[in-house]
């Protein structure tokens, strides 16, 4: 309030502009387009929008939005944060990606769908995940083709449960899956090779992979879901 100049209060109190418009947020100092309230360069923009458009981010792919990733990381991930989503960045394959994050007993919206998986789309991202470390360990290019894919996901044909010719078709679905998801790359002038994207290495810890690799196994031996449940039971029961 303001003393006026007979000794009365006046009405008019001088009031800061933020205090009388307490939800205004700032106009941007460069708008981008009409009406745009936006606080973001352009490309940090993008790199953004990409990450949300999914699957990844990916320096090779994406060689101009990578490096304003790095640069920009701190306020993507408080903008990703908003969202309720995490971000996952490997900066040595230059691979990043988003998920829900883990916000325990808090019920939040979910904003990314999980992709649904069969037991053969299970069998093919860990075999693609085993090359993908096997060809790293070796210094080369982690490249399949369907034919080795399907030779390999053939020791779960009895598992599958399944006439042969309709084995083959999940196979072929599931390859056109994993290549919608962006993890298996086709190759130029090829029509049956993929390269294996870096993005899988985050995807599966070292125990994951091994716990799986174990499960899968016994099921290629023959071994029931059954059979698998009793034993996990027995040995628990022993611990």
């Amino acid at each position: 309030m303001n003393w006026s100049e007979n000794g009365s209060i006046s009405d008019e109190a001088a009031v800061p502009a933020e205090a009388q418009a307490p939800d205004a947020a700032p106009a941007p100092a460069n708008p981008l387009f009409l009406g745009d309230s936006g606080e973001l360069a352009l490309d940090t923009r993008r790199a953004l929008v990409q990450l949300l458009a999914g699957p990844s981010l990916d320096g090779r792919r994406h060689p101009k939005l990578w490096p304003i990733l790095v640069r920009d990381e701190a306020v993507i991930r408080r903008r990703l944060a908003e969202l309720f989503l995490e971000l996952v960045i490997d900066r040595d394959v230059q691979v990043a990606f988003t998920r829900q994050a883990d916000t325990g007993d808090l019920e939040v919206p979910l904003l990314l769908r999980r992709a649904q998986l069969t037991f053969i789309d299970s069998i093919l991202l860990l075999h693609l995940r085993q090359r993908l470390t096997q060809a790293d360990s070796q210094g080369d290019r982690a490249v399949v083709s369907t034919d080795e894919i399907t030779e390999f996901l053939s020791l779960y044909e009895r598992a599958a449960n399944t006439d042969r010719a309709g084995f083959v078709k999940r196979v072929h679905a599931s390859i056109e899956k994993i290549k919608k998801h962006s993890i298996l790359q086709k190759i130029r002038s090829s029509e049956d090779r993929f390269e294996i994207s870096p993005t899988l290495k985050l995807l599966f810890s070292a125990e994951e992979i091994q716990a799986l690799t174990h499960l899968y196994q016994r099921m290629a031996a023959g071994e029931t879901p059954a059979q698998l449940v009793q034993t996990e039971a027995d040995e628990e029961a022993d611990q």
